[in-house]
């Protein structure tokens, strides 16, 4: 496999339990078995729309990083960027789904952020440039993100067809997709992902004491 190629591998595992939605297990690992965390798996309706919730979900700035790193929320959500640090910060996006930019601030800022379309946005600090996080915007409310064991659940997803699709802001190709239905008394199903990703590389980030703000 060449570097940087992206594999999954699915084993999909029916149990004979009934139920009106679905519940989806899934599981990421690298190609040598550890974990991969910050995964995002998302299940789209292929055809009918789903209502959209208003939700308000929080970034914050601590220790001179964002948490969290990866972030998953439905489009027309509003997010918070609380800087919980004792200097300022200065956060922007240039990702064409969301192009937005927080002057210098302490504090919470008086308006959240308004994410209102789909798409891939990576965030940054322009005073302390090694801080970066990502946030994918999503058509759907059936998403979550991996834990630090790989492992995500999406539940009390309906009866349909859907798109599965599994991201990662170090992957390299494009989004892995696969048709899934959920009919009706489908069981639990159970995803066993293998991925390549490349580490992340952290930048140095220098003591406090050397920092302006």
């Amino acid at each position: 496999m060449r570097p940087g190629h992206v594999a999954w591998q699915w084993a999909l595992v029916f149990s004979c339990a009934r139920a009106v939605a679905a519940t989806i297990d899934a599981t990421v690992l690298t190609s040598a078995g550890h974990p991969v965390e910050d995964a995002a798996v998302v299940i789209e309706p292929v055809a009918a729309s789903v209502p959209k919730g208003k939700r308000t979900v929080t970034i914050e700035q601590r220790d001179r990083e964002f948490i969290p790193y990866v972030s998953v929320v439905e489009t027309g959500t509003m997010v918070e960027f609380p800087n919980r640090d004792a200097f300022k910060h200065h956060i922007y996006s240039f990702s064409s789904p969301k192009i937005f930019e927080i002057k210098l601030y302490a504090g919470k800022p008086v308006l959240p952020v308004l994410f209102d379309k789909p798409g891939e946005v990576a965030l940054g600090c322009n005073i302390h440039d090694w801080m970066e996080a990502y946030v994918l915007v999503v058509n759907t409310p059936y998403f979550a993100r991996t834990n630090a064991a790989g492992r995500a659940t999406i539940r009390n997803v309906p009866v349909g067809h859907y798109r599965l699709r599994v991201w990662h802001p170090r992957q390299s190709s494009e989004w892995t997709l696969r048709d899934l239905e959920i009919r009706p008394g489908s069981a639990p199903t159970k995803l066993a992902l293998v991925a390549d990703i490349h580490a992340r590389v952290l930048k140095p980030k220098p003591p406090v004491d050397s920092d302006k703000y």
